[in-house]
């Protein structure tokens, strides 16, 4: 799978322009600010329906603008595709496939994969649990649908038995008949994600030590582990719930579930946030990230796109020799690299035969310079 072109009016400091892409390598150089990286989030937008950056739509539209259009072409699978996404101000957004509009948006999701590694990745590290369940859940909603749908209702169903923790501190009530409902509805959905996220990191995990391995040269011990208080059957996640109530009705919220599920990430036996360096941070979230597009190639049956935002920055030179290897040698599909160095990722394809094209991005309009 590869995207041909892409189209743009107003998205960010792009106010028009059209794009043609190398099927291999696409590098976008130019200053912090130019809006190469929005480019990639415009990539982002057409196959998660949703900026990387901001969640909110309205934002992402030229600000002297109305309205802002983001379209592509894919060939997927040899066969010719369309998506595209416009968004108006004070309106919902419009997201059609082959100009069709989707009813539901998760319907969309993990037709077109795609992997991204950006500066802000180090929240993974030192950010709390939520950036890691995200990084779970966006990668087994591409493959898994029925995980998406599950933990849509199982979100929706704490959301509203939090409300009612609320309501009963606020208006000095309990009623445990009105809390189990809620608690019913829960938990087998929260049965479903915690096997699916197990499922997941047994699969996921020799796939990652490889990757950190390669990219290392093997000169570190890391562990990559899950933490979660739900398991075995749906009357123990309701036990879970039972026992939890009196701390629920203190903090008004619910305290346990797969809401607060975590992933660990250890460097030769100590915790990654606290013992690794820079490097080794960076070095153990891009070996993430491309574990994580190793692993969605074999889940879908289809070759992400990666997306790098300044990845040389913390990362040695050896380690960024290691990782273009395995851009060159066929390991991934189609690629988009930013950087401010305008010669440094041009010169390192030229003898290796990689089809690569090369733009400079200047205040939000972009020049081919190669290809």
């Amino acid at each position: 799978m590869h995207l041909k072109s892409l189209h743009l009016i107003n998205f960010k400091n792009h106010k028009g322009g059209d794009l043609s892409f190398s099927k291999q390598v696409n590098c976008l150089l130019g200053d912090n600010g130019s809006g190469k990286t929005n480019i990639l989030d415009a990539l982002h937008y057409l196959c998660f329906c949703k900026s990387y950056f901001n969640p909110i739509d309205s934002q992402n539209i030229n600000h002297d603008q109305q309205f802002m259009l983001v379209k592509g072409e894919f060939d997927r699978l040899g066969k010719k595709e369309q998506v595209s996404c416009g968004v108006k101000k004070g309106s919902k957004k419009v997201f059609k496939r082959n100009d069709k509009q989707y009813k539901r948006l998760m319907d969309h999701i993990g037709r077109f994969p795609a992997v991204i590694i950006a500066p802000d990745d180090s929240e993974l590290i030192q950010g709390g649990s939520e950036v890691r369940r995200k990084f779970l859940d966006i990668v087994i909603s591409q493959y898994d649908k029925n995980y998406l749908e599950a933990l849509m209702s199982y979100n929706k169903a704490l959301v509203q038995r939090n409300n009612l923790f609320k309501y009963f501190a606020e208006n000095r009530v309990w009623d445990v008949e009105m809390i189990e409902p809620w608690d019913n509805k829960m938990a087998p959905l929260a049965i479903q994600i915690s096997k699916a996220r197990r499922d997941f990191i047994e699969k996921f995990t020799p796939v990652f030590n490889s990757t950190y391995e390669e990219i290392s040269n093997g000169v570190e011990n890391v562990s990559l582990g899950y933490n979660s208080r739900v398991t075995g059957e749906e009357k123990d996640f309701l036990e879970l719930l039972e026992n939890a109530r009196g701390d629920d009705r203190r903090l008004r919220r619910t305290t346990t579930g797969v809401h607060r599920d975590d992933l660990v990430f250890k460097i030769h036996g100590y915790p990654m946030k606290k013992f690794g360096s820079q490097g080794q941070q960076k070095t153990y979230l891009v070996a993430l990230r491309l574990a994580q597009l190793s692993f969605l190639e074999k889940a879908t049956g289809v070759k992400p796109i990666l997306l790098l935002d300044d990845i040389f920055d913390k990362i040695d030179e050896k380690r960024v020799k290691a990782l273009m290897n395995r851009v060159t040698n066929g390991s991934f599909g189609q690629v988009f690299i930013t950087d401010t160095h305008l010669g440094r990722i041009p010169e390192m394809f030229k003898t290796t035969g990689t089809d690569v094209n090369v733009f400079e991005v200047v205040d939000g309009e972009v020049n081919t310079l190669a290809s």
